[in-house]
């Protein structure tokens, strides 16, 4: 296998690798929000599952169990948010590999560099729809203060 040892090729090679850290950088603050928003479903699942074991035998608790099914609906949604958002993550840096390999070597790989930077945009807008998705969902459970809703 041929390395270039011309320093323009090297340095073109680092600028094209480095154009879809952007997109990495991008994932990363994504996998933070989404993670969070997975605590917070977590922490209010235990909430209600505290409460619905402290009822007395004869309480329902109708509505806490339907909370928690949203709950589970919104965190089944963010665990395929966050698996979507890390193979964008693996994809682009596979990308990044491919594009300064390509460039620094013999190696013909520009399809596998295509394929894979396109399958991580494709997982990383499927992941935004799964974030919209479960954004809606926590928002269609609020009562925003209507009358007779304690």
């Amino acid at each position: 296998m041929f390395f270039a040892i011309d320093l323009d090729t090297v340095t073109h090679g680092i600028q094209l690798a480095v154009a879809p850290v952007f997109l990495l950088t991008a994932v990363a603050a994504m996998i933070g929000t989404v993670a969070g928003r997975l605590a917070r479903i977590i922490d209010r699942a235990r909430i209600l599952e505290d409460r619905i074991e402290g009822a007395k035998a004869g309480d329902l608790m109708t509505a806490a169990y339907d909370e928690l099914g949203r709950l589970r609906l919104r965190g089944g949604l963010v665990n395929i948010c966050i698996a979507l958002l890390t193979f964008c993550a693996i994809l682009i840096g596979l990308t990044i590999m491919a594009l300064f390999l390509g460039e620094t070597t013999e190696l013909q790989i520009l399809r596998l560099a295509t394929v894979s930077f396109l399958s991580g945009v494709v997982c990383f807008l499927l992941a935004l729809l799964c974030f919209l998705t479960e954004t809606l969902l926590a928002t269609r459970i609020l009562k925003f203060g209507k009358p007779g809703d304690a």
